[in-house]
């Protein structure tokens, strides 16, 4: 009843930290929500903590830190970051004799525009509320110590991080992190990066871990770049060369970044589950002897997998490398026994079934349709109706299992964990079949066969299962904000044929060993038909505002107005208007019925002579969005406007022209440089100096400011003499996030046209083009 009680508490008091966090609204680096008031909250519950541990063995130290730097990522076809007194607040927790080695645990109070950020991150700082205040209350002094980092600037592409791991001085002792993140809103946080190698923390997370959530996976999947997101684990990773876990709710992805991640949609289950597993794992880390000294434990990666949030497996890559190998090597000893008379059959049953998966495929891509193997079964019908039933059944069996021990094979050769899938999905049939071996060559394909059958498949399959509604809960919300470019209904088909060849491999076995297949191929048929009508008739709408379960459409709306100066400095043209850009593959197809003006007659395509096409990209993602539209509408004059200006131009001693600028503007500003042909960048003040360009040659450079930044200035260095056009073209965005300055008249009366079920995220902006 006690511990009850106790549990109780604590949610109750997580939850209402996360009330008052997102109480204050949108909380974008830069504004008074984020920078005070969040700030202020967070500070004054860290003193409540300090004053009630000060009796105890602990001692906690704040520190507001406000750092300034830049930095280069290839995130997003690479960048550059540069940010100016971002908040961070640190919190050292240790021993009150002190430690000398530090764990990190990590979340960010900021949010994006337009968005409260329950679940994206404010859940998470107020978790590490409840962490802190658990931890620093124990009456056993803690071995190590630990920072918890509250960061204010993680959605302006990680430069918080980036502030506190290259240039806090707490930063030099920490060993290890847990970084804390979100890609849904609520439900369980699953680890989905670890390491690089230090397999240590793995069987940390293992060990302490209450309620256990993890896949080396997700983890190879995100790292490959697939999911265009990233997190603080990749700046302590990179630029503080340490290890960590990265934990992140993944459940309805498709409130992310929208007004309705708000938190009474985040369970108080979800919060005291994430609590529990946090607080095991950082009491644990905190009094081991691998934290110490972690590079004494680097070696190699680790494969890991829960089964069914019961318990995780987990085991170092070499062995997994050894139990594959051996798996393989058993599955092609039992093929060749088989196959030991002569006879083309496997080969040629092999070409059958790969033949089937691509007429499948192919269909299935055409038509846009989910869930259907109907091709793949007709095929393997056709083609093989001259083999007795029983044999087909058999040698269907033997198909898949060559087919999916070729993919073992691949993957674990190619030292990636998730070749753990595969054995499984090979381990287990062959056992099984082994097994029932003598059961099936006396009664052939009895209930007792088929029940004991499936029974052994049983593990690998619903762990596959697992892993695909995974796959699916984090995709399928994500193809609703990857562009214009990625037709989703594409994605997923290949997604669900896939997964249903894949599940379907060592059952369809059975259709042979069936008596007649006609009714299910005319089932098939039949769901085929009904669902190819019903998708013709419109009847799958992908958007609704239904406010449990809502799935909104995401536009970005930006009232803008554009200046473009010649070489002489003088405006050569201006024009103002509302820039829209559709955030998913459908564009403006079923706005434009709501709002007609919204059309292909306003249109806009890239004009390729002018930076980023010229026009105000908050981020480097013009190359996902190419569907956009511009709306004539009158100039915007906001209150704070851009300085923009030349400090210098001289020429160097080593042939260069070094031009230097000074910038004054709101929180959020982005630098576009495109060197005309001919010329190149060769040196500039952000980063380690060295330019890195996006794609097609231009440059991005991103910016943001806390509160009292000074003016912005940087340099760059050009190469090559001028032509007539110059040598570079300067281009200067202002974004207005908050205040005042983020609304017009226009831009509100175009708001309040939108269905409910858009989401239009919208703000003022400017751009500013120079030629030198």
């Amino acid at each position: 009843m006690i511990i009850l009680g106790i549990a109780y508490i604590w949610k109750l008091l997580a939850m209402l930290h996360l009330e008052r966090i997102t109480s204050v609204g949108p909380r974008p680096t830069g504004s008074p929500e984020n920078e005070i008031l969040t700030v202020n909250f967070l500070l004054e519950q860290i003193e409540h903590i300090k004053a009630d541990s000060a009796s105890g063995p602990h001692s906690v130290t704040v520190d507001v830190q406000r750092p300034t730097g830049s930095f280069s990522i290839d995130f997003l076809g690479g960048f550059t970051s540069y940010y100016d007194r971002v908040s961070n607040i640190a919190v050292r927790l240790e021993p009150k004799a002190g430690a000398q080695h530090l764990m990190l645990a990590n979340c960010h109070f900021d949010s994006v525009a337009n968005s409260p950020g329950a679940s994206d991150d404010a859940v998470s700082c107020a978790v590490m509320l409840e962490v802190l205040h658990s931890l620093a209350n124990l009456s056993t002094p803690l071995r190590h110590g630990v920072v918890f980092l509250f960061n204010g600037a993680e959605e302006n592409v990680l430069q918080a991080s980036h502030g506190f791991i290259t240039q806090h001085p707490w930063a030099k002792q920490v060993r290890a992190f847990i970084n804390l993140e979100a890609a849904g809103v609520g439900g369980k946080e699953v680890v989905f990066q670890t390491g690089p190698e230090n397999p240590w923390l793995v069987q940390a997370y293992v060990h302490a871990a209450k309620h256990p959530f993890a896949s080396v996976v997700g983890q190879e999947v995100f790292q490959s770049g697939v999911i265009p997101s990233d997190t603080d684990f990749r700046i302590y990773r990179d630029f503080g060369n340490i290890p960590g876990i990265d934990l992140a709710f993944i459940e309805n992805g498709f409130l992310y970044h929208t007004k309705y991640d708000t938190s009474d949609r985040i369970l108080t289950d979800s919060i005291q589950r994430a609590g529990d597993n946090i607080l095991a794992v950082l009491k644990h880390l905190v009094m081991s002897e691998e934290l110490a000294d972690s590079s004494e434990y680097r070696h190699g990666n680790m494969v890991f997998f829960d089964l069914l949030g019961m318990v995780v497996v987990a085991y170092p890559a070499r062995v997994g490398t050894i139990i594959n190998y051996m798996t393989a090597m058993a599955t092609f000893l039992y093929l060749f026994k088989k196959c030991s008379h002569p006879s083309n059959e496997l080969a040629y049953a092999t070409a059958v079934v790969i033949l089937s998966w691509l007429v499948t495929l192919l269909t299935v891509l055409i038509i846009a349709l989910v869930g259907l193997f109907l091709a793949d079964l007709v095929c393997l019908v056709v083609l093989l109706q001259g083999v007795r039933r029983l044999e087909l059944g058999e040698l269907y069996f033997d198909v898949s299992l060559l087919l999916w021990c070729g993919a073992l094979v691949y993957l674990t050769a190619n030292d990636l964990c998730s070749a753990y899938v595969p054995m499984l999905m090979v381990a287990f049939p062959l056992t099984t079949k082994l097994l029932l071996a003598r059961e099936f060559k006396l009664r052939g394909a009895s209930v007792k066969y088929s029940v004991l059958y499936q029974l052994g498949l049983a593990l690998p399959y619903v762990h596959f299962m697992f892993l695909i509604w995974v796959v699916f809960e984090i995709f399928t919300p994500i193809l609703g904000r990857s562009g214009t470019e990625i037709p989703p209904d594409v994605v997923l088909a290949t997604l669900v044929t896939l997964a249903t060849l894949f599940l379907s491999s060592f059952f369809l076995h059975f259709i042979y060993l069936a008596r007649s297949t006609k009714w299910l191929l005319a089932g098939l048929g039949t769901v085929f038909t009904v669902f190819l009508v019903l998708v013709l008739c419109g009847m799958f709408f992908p958007y609704t505002a239904d406010p449990s379960s809502p799935r909104p459409k995401r536009v970005f709306l930006q009232h803008t107005t554009r200046t473009f100066h010649g070489l002489d400095g003088q405006v050569k043209s201006k024009d103002s208007g509302l820039w829209i850009n559709s955030f998913d593959y459908t564009g403006m197809q079923h706005i434009t019925p709501i709002i007609p003006e919204i059309n292909d007659t306003i249109r806009t395509s890239c004009q390729e002579d002018r930076p980023f096409c010229g026009y105000p990209w908050f981020l480097p993602v013009k190359f996902l969005v190419k569907k956009n539209w511009y709306l004539p509408a009158p100039e915007v004059f906001p209150r704070s406007p851009i300085e923009f200006q030349v400090l210098s131009k001289e020429q160097t001693k080593w042939g260069t022209v070094k031009i230097t600028f000074e910038v004054k503007g709101p929180s959020h500003m982005s630098l576009y440089l495109r060197p005309h042909q001919g010329a190149s960048l060769s040196s500039w003040s952000f980063g380690d100096g060295v330019p890195q360009y996006h794609l097609a040659g231009e440059y991005f450079i991103f910016y943001s400011h806390g509160l009292d930044a000074p003016a912005w200035n940087f340099w760059f260095e050009i190469q090559d003499p001028s032509g007539p056009e110059g040598m570079i073209s300067v281009a200067i965005s202002s974004h207005y996030f908050f205040g005042e300055d983020q609304r017009t008249v226009q831009l509100e009366d175009m708001l309040k046209r939108f269905p409910k079920w858009a989401f239009p995220s919208s703000w003022v902006s400017t751009y500013h083009m120079y030629r030198y």
